[in-house]
């Protein structure tokens, strides 16, 4: 009874939003991947941003001023990965953060003596159980190839509904956990072995660190650049288009073979 009120009251304020097709089209060119989903799925997209936006409270750290352009960018980014999965994914917090650049996160570990070392951790963005999503905004200068802060901690959150980060979120029933915890493991596997002999790999080295960083550097790629991780990994592929109920590396492909027409 409460979530559908909450639905209703977001999809009401969300109603209230007023954004033309020219503020969609220039913020959607920072996000070229976009192009990947289809019209349907697009117009989709954008309601869901205006939803989300109505639901989450996002607030600029260090002095940024959180733009009508930055708020949707982000939106539009976080709610890719629940396009088919629907906003009741995120339901368990609120706040996102968002930091001018990367920022530091003091952290404090205990070593196998005892000993607590504390030190300051520069990150990009960081996804808290229960609690905010904090991210770095670049201007398009600035960004880092190959990295979307975004869909990654947003994936971390995906990955948080079955409890602690580990790589596998909560499956709906149509997806065999055997299967996938074999293909996610044999793929993390190769991939670790390749980081660690120093290969040059074409996807973010940065999966290697952990099941969960895994999953969440893979889920970067399938939007990011869906044909590139069919090729490295079809078999996180297919998991993932299960999972998402998206195929991504279908509308880059008709992409391509429309700019070669």
């Amino acid at each position: 009874m409460f979530s559908a009120f909450r639905r209703w009251q977001r999809q009401q304020t969300a109603s209230s939003y007023e954004v033309d097709d020219a503020c969609w089209l220039a913020v959607e060119q920072r996000l070229p991947f976009l192009a990947f989903v289809d019209d349907g799925d697009r117009a989709r997209l954008r309601a869901l941003a205006l939803e989300f936006l109505a639901d989450k409270e996002i607030a600029g750290a260090h002095g940024l001023e959180v733009t009508n352009e930055i708020r949707l960018t982000i939106a539009l980014q976080a709610c890719l990965p629940i396009l088919k999965i629907g906003l009741e994914a995120y339901d368990d917090w609120v706040g996102i953060v968002v930091y001018p650049g990367d920022f530091v996160i003091p952290r404090n570990v205990t070593d196998d003596a005892g000993v607590v070392h504390e030190y300051d951790d520069p990150v990009l963005g960081e996804a808290w159980q229960g609690g905010p999503v904090l991210l770095s905004w670049f201007d398009e200068s600035e960004q880092s190839d190959g990295v979307n802060v975004v869909i990654h901690e947003f994936a971390h959150k995906l990955d948080m509904r079955s409890g602690e980060p580990d790589g596998m979120p909560a499956l709906p029933p149509a997806i065999d956990r055997r299967k996938w915890a074999r293909d996610f493991s044999d793929a993390y596997a190769d991939f670790c072995l390749r980081v660690d002999e120093g290969e040059d790999v074409a996807l973010d080295p940065y999966g290697a660190e952990h099941p969960a960083e895994f999953f969440a550097v893979m889920s970067e790629a399938f939007f990011e650049t869906p044909l590139l991780l069919k090729e490295e990994y079809p078999a996180v592929y297919d998991q993932l288009a299960a999972y998402y109920q998206l195929d991504p590396a279908l509308g880059e492909l008709r992409l391509n073979e429309a700019g070669h027409a």
